[in-house]
């Protein structure tokens, strides 16, 4: 961005350099248009002010040094049509110049206002946490004149399956508030290891987010955790295994791994609440079993309402080879 003073992660030789990149910043003022209103601010200027740390916008966030229509804000505060936001001088770290690699994935639908793919497993949807890029950024630069491109919701990393992205900020605030008034339906399958009784059941538990020592992200179930509801229909066992398809009635982080590793049925493969002895020994082929290498978790169903045409839409992403080969595998076994 041409307001946008760089600087070099290493030392600097000169302090004149210094105060001539900061002196050749200057402070933006932008005019929030219908595509851009009804987004946090925060989320704006993560958007706009690309390299920034995000330590940094929180922090002119908090000075007041960012303004809407000549007002302070909070980072909560929703633009609106029409907003003027005043953006202070930033600098970008120079490592934040990293190129990211294109990549397109296999598409479902795309039209004006919608872009659904089929994740792969192992491929995070976004940056962070010590990736350093995921989908998004991958289809923003494989797409330099898409003007608007967002994701509507998230998939773990090791998820595989149907991923939507808005083209249009009209597009990501119809599909947000069907998520958020339950008219969004997400089916998953997921691949258990043990005995399951019920050909449907519903699990309500509480779910709590915290942070591990060495910084990674967990949920457990907790009385003070949020509420979240899941849905499991038995599809067909495998011998010992069973496949259930899995239906989202709220959308926390982790509830299907959690709500079935609580249960006592750890999705087969999961690496964070699975049965690290089994995904060892799955790991390797054995007889007619072939290797799992990946967890069994793959969102293969989406339906909602299109957010320009208002019909409905029903979308399939059909379940990865190395799932479906172990599947025939351990159903030779059972047979």
């Amino acid at each position: 961005m041409k307001d946008l003073a760089r600087f070099s992660g290493g030392r600097t030789d000169s302090a004149a350099n210094e105060q001539s990149s900061q002196a050749s910043a200057q402070v933006r003022l932008v005019t929030i248009s219908e595509d851009e209103a009804d987004q946090r601010i925060d989320n704006f200027l993560l958007r706009v002010c690309k390299g920034v740390p995000k330590s940094h916008i929180y922090r002119v966030l908090r000075s007041g040094e960012v303004r809407v229509n000549k007002g302070r804000i909070d980072q909560t505060y929703r633009l609106k049509e029409g907003d003027v936001v005043r953006i202070p001088p930033v600098r970008v770290a120079e490592k934040a110049t990293t190129s990211v690699p294109g990549a397109e994935f296999t598409i479902l639908l795309e039209d004006a206002h919608l872009l659904v793919i089929d994740k792969p497993a192992g491929v995070a949807v976004h940056g962070g946490s010590g990736v350093s890029y995921g989908v998004i950024e991958q289809l923003r630069a494989a797409r330099p004149q898409a003007k608007f491109l967002e994701l509507v919701h998230r998939l773990d990393r090791e998820t595989s399956g149907v991923l939507l992205l808005a083209k249009k900020r009209s597009a990501l605030t119809d599909l947000h508030e069907q998520i958020r008034e339950g008219e969004l339906d997400k089916r998953y399958f997921a691949l258990v290891h043990g005995e399951w009784k019920n050909s449907r059941q519903h699990v309500k538990l509480p779910l709590f987010k915290y942070t591990t020592p060495d910084g990674e992200r967990r949920v457990r179930v907790q009385a003070d955790g949020q509420p979240s509801h899941t849905v499991f229909n038995l599809v067909r066992r495998f011998g010992d295994f069973a496949l259930l398809e899995a239906e989202l009635k709220t959308g926390r982080t982790h509830q299907i791994r959690v709500h079935l590793a609580s249960s006592g049925f750890p999705i087969v493969g999961d690496d964070k609440y699975g049965d690290f002895g089994l995904n060892k020994m799955l790991q390797k082929a054995e007889g007619d079993r072939v290797a799992l290498k990946r967890m069994f978790l793959h969102a293969h169903q989406v339906t909602f309402r299109h957010p320009d045409s208002g019909q409905p839409v029903t979308l399939n992403a059909p379940l990865p080879q190395e799932c479906e080969r172990f599947l025939k595998s351990i159903g030779k076994k059972a047979a």
